[in-house]
């Protein structure tokens, strides 16, 4: 099946291709779907205290982001894992709900390119400000022992902040009294959110922070000329082309083959050479001198010399 026949054939497909924010839920729940039955499969072959023991120390410990920068350098790619795996059900509707919420308006404003890079930026930060805290500051680092942290709730933040950055005065539900501007929606989102935190997770509460600064800084960025998503866009586009190696290449056209990279000109302009204007040439010689011509007259006035005009 060529690259066409392939691209008119998958519907579900085409939808994730073309539509990045299905595509960042969509594998949010399928993550979660997969570890359940994990977790479920842990439920049925030991006992119940000893299956949640079991789970924890095989699976979970291997998803989570620790907070201690020793335990990170033996499992890095919990840096990348613990944004996606939820291990409460309510955890993962409430942050996909927002996601979708201010996901949709950050696809509609930005198109398809930016927000999968905005939430991964934002993970990246709330995982940082996470594991800073808890090895900087003294009274928690006391407490470091076993901490660590899942959920794509500082990604969520950075989407939320990066899509109220650019447009504020987005106006929701135009029903109500004109509409609810965005920014007040993104206001009950980070009160409900720092609410929902325990007290004593510290840690949690700075990862949001840690979110919310990155898309902050995303679009400030952004603004001055740097677009952050772009390298990410190049090597998706990249990478997904290995498996497509019918897919047409960006920026390889016949066009720039033939003409733009060849040294010679498609075309080359050429005079008409009549005895008029060899006459007019001539004049323009008796009166200001043969260096008062331009380079197509000289060139006229020896084409004219070999034919004889």
């Amino acid at each position: 099946m060529n690259y066409y026949d392939q691209r008119s054939r998958s519907r579900f497909t085409s939808v994730l291709d073309n539509n990045a924010l299905v595509m960042l839920i969509a594998i949010h729940l399928v993550v979660f779907v997969l570890f359940s039955f994990i977790n479920v499969f842990y439920f049925f072959s030991f006992e119940k205290e000893i299956a949640r023991v079991h789970f924890y120390q095989d699976i979970y410990t291997n998803l989570a982001i620790p907070a201690g920068f020793r335990e990170f350098l033996h499992k890095p790619w919990t840096l990348l894992t613990h944004m996606f795996y939820h291990f409460e059900v309510w955890h993962l509707i409430s942050n996909m709900i927002w996601l979708w919420m201010f996901g949709y308006i950050l696809h509609d404003l930005t198109g398809n390119n930016k927000i999968i890079p905005i939430f991964l930026y934002g993970g990246l930060g709330g995982a940082v400000a996470f594991m800073l805290v808890y090895n900087l500051i003294p009274a928690l680092h006391a407490d470091i022992e076993g901490v660590n942290a899942v959920g794509g709730s500082a990604g969520v933040m950075a989407v939320a902040i990066a899509t109220t950055m650019i447009a504020p005065g987005f106006r929701l539900f135009p029903f109500i009294n004109g509409g609810i501007p965005l920014w007040v929606l993104t206001m009950i989102f980070v009160i409900i959110d720092l609410a929902a935190l325990p007290i004593n997770n510290h840690g949690g509460h700075i990862a949001h922070i840690g979110g919310a600064l990155t898309g902050y800084l995303f679009i400030v960025l952004y603004r001055r000329g740097y677009d952050g998503s772009e390298w990410m866009n190049n090597f998706y586009d990249w990478f997904t082309n290995i498996f497509n190696p019918d897919k047409p290449k960006k920026k390889n056209t016949i066009k720039d083959h033939l003409f733009y990279k060849s040294r010679r000109a498609p075309y080359e302009k050429t005079m008409n050479l009549t005895q008029q204007r060899i006459d007019e040439i001539l004049d323009k010689i008796n009166q200001k001198g043969y260096g008062s011509l331009t380079s197509e007259e000289k060139e006229l006035l020896k084409r004219a010399s070999k034919e004889d005009l």
